[in-house]
This record gives C-alpha cells, sequence and structure tokens, in this order.
C-alpha cells in the first residue's frame, strides 16, 4: 500500500496563481505533448484521492472526465456528484487514517493524492510515501503553496530525476521512515 503525489510546482513553491490559475503550467512550450512521465505514474496507481476544491476545478475544465480510474473527494460539504460521474466519483469524509482504510478494503492500495490542502493534510499525518514534484522555472510571487506548516518533519530522499522540455526539473522522492 503507497500513497503517492504527482504534482508541478513553480519555482518558489506554488501549484496554482494568487487567482488560483494554472495557466503558468504551459508556460514552457511543449509542441510534442510529452506527458512527462504522468502515464507511468498513473499506471502505479489504482484510485485517486482528491479534495473538493480540486474535483470542483477538474469539472470546471469543461472537459469529458479525465479519470478512468476510481476518484475518492475528500469533502465534508459536497453531498453528490453529477449523474454522469456516479460510479466514478465517490464522497468520502472522516479522520485521513480511516478513510485512506475505507478505500484500502475496497481493494485500491496504491492512491494518486492530488490537490493542495489534502496533500498538506496527508503529510501533516505522515501519510505519503512518495512525491513526484516538477518544478516548472518560474516565479509566481504568490499563491497556494504546496507545502504547509508540519507537527514534525519529515525526511524524504531524491531516488530519480529528469529534466524535460530542457528547462523543467522533476525529481521523485521516497519517505525515509526510521
Amino acid at each position: 500500500m503507497s500513497n503517492k503525489v504527482f504534482i508541478a510546482t513553480s519555482l518558489d513553491g506554488f501549484i496554482a496563481d494568487k487567482n488560483g490559475g494554472l495557466e503558468w503550467l504551459h508556460s514552457i512550450p511543449n509542441p510534442d505533448g510529452n506527458d512527462m512521465g504522468y502515464q507511468s505514474f498513473w499506471n502505479e496507481v489504482d484510485a485517486l484521492v482528491m479534495g473538493r476544491v480540486t474535483f470542483e476545478t477538474v469539472l470546471g475544465f469543461g472537459i469529458d472526465w479525465p479519470y478512468e480510474k476510481p476518484v475518492f473527494v475528500l469533502s465534508n460539504s459536497l453531498k453528490s456528484v453529477p449523474d454522469t460521474l456516479i460510479e466514478k466519483v465517490f464522497i468520502v469524509n472522516g479522520d485521513l487514517k480511516t478513510v485512506i482504510s475505507q478505500i484500502n478494503t475496497k481493494g485500491f492500495q496504491d492512491l494518486y493524492v492530488d490537490g493542495g490542502s489534502t496533500i498538506q493534510n496527508f503529510l501533516k499525518e505522515d501519510l505519503i510515501d512518495e512525491m513526484v514534484i516538477t518544478t516548472i522555472p518560474i516565479l509566481l510571487g504568490g499563491g497556494v503553496p504546496l507545502f504547509g506548516t508540519l507537527p514534525k518533519p519529515l525526511n524524504f530522499q531524491c531516488i530519480e530525476s529528469n529534466i524535460y522540455l530542457e528547462p523543467i526539473v522533476q525529481s521523485k522522492f521516497a519517505r525515509v521512515r526510521d
């Protein structure tokens, strides 16, 4: 069982700009549509856990639902999902360890954790085993930070780094536990 993150951040550590925008993610031309390892990562997970804000952001893209694997949305306020997403998206709530246990009991062992607050909350509970962080070389000067405060330091080891499209650096970190 593992909980994994795959996310892009600005050079100054933000995952969205001051207005919550993501346009900066496309500041480096990618004419060949290089997925920068996303499909390989996606093949390693069997479900996705995201927060309500991320869920609503994806819905706001105005595209077909992009995930063929089950998506568990952490929310205390959502009561239902659009009819087209029934049996694809499941609302869950409660403490994270219980939620993960419930998801694992359903047969989903390798979870993709997505969304700023969700990632921060998983880290606060020391529930992240691996992070793939893609750094876009742009300074946003503010916005939604990837990391927040932690009750204690968490040690990670860089196990792989790659450069994409010349200026984009992607590093894979594994949690080092005592």
